[in-house]
């Protein structure tokens, strides 16, 4: 059974491992300190989720913001369970904690950052297609990565006063 809850310290080296099973499209993670020092704020600001099935992290993300702008630094999924509404759980789960349980509402808007269409981890890691799939639509042109590889910000604008879900 699928769980989400609020990230722990304890929970470090399991996110770890989730980075380190795409750091080939992100660049280093595990092993450098701001990732660290990020993660580690985070958690302590209750703004990291974790996904569990059968006591074994799924997935984990990192979001932040206020309305009406809000934002997931960070979303990874483990491989074993990509394509089962993992990603849909916690992103619902994160506006959720960010929203204080009141949903998306008109007007809100979520920004991430992802691949940009060029990037080898563009169509492989899925990214794009999934938050498409619920509803964000790419956007400007962001920083590139740290390994070099293109970004873009995708944003998702809210237009209807009912709570948004993204996994129904």
């Amino acid at each position: 059974m699928l769980t989400v809850e609020p990230a722990t310290q304890a929970d470090v080296p399991g996110i770890l491992a989730l980075a380190g099973e795409v750091e080939h499209w992100f660049g280093p993670m595990v092993a450098e300190p701001g990732f660290h020092r990020a993660l580690s704020a985070h958690i302590d600001d209750q703004r990291a989720l974790v996904a569990r099935d059968a006591d074994q992290l799924a997935g984990a993300v990192l979001c932040g913001g206020a309305a009406p702008r809000f934002a997931v630094h960070w979303l990874v999924i483990s491989e074993r369970v990509r394509g089962r509404g993992v990603g849909r759980r916690l992103m619902d789960a994160a506006i959720d904690r960010l929203t204080a349980g009141r949903g998306l509402g008109d007007g809100d808007v979520v920004e991430v950052v992802t691949f940009g269409e060029d990037h080898p981890g563009a169509v492989a890691s899925g990214a794009r297609v999934f938050y498409e799939r619920l509803g964000f639509v790419p956007a400007e042109a962001a920083e590139d990565g740290p390994e070099g590889g293109s970004r873009q910000v995708f944003r998702f604008r809210a237009k209807r006063s009912e709570p948004v879900r993204f996994s129904t």
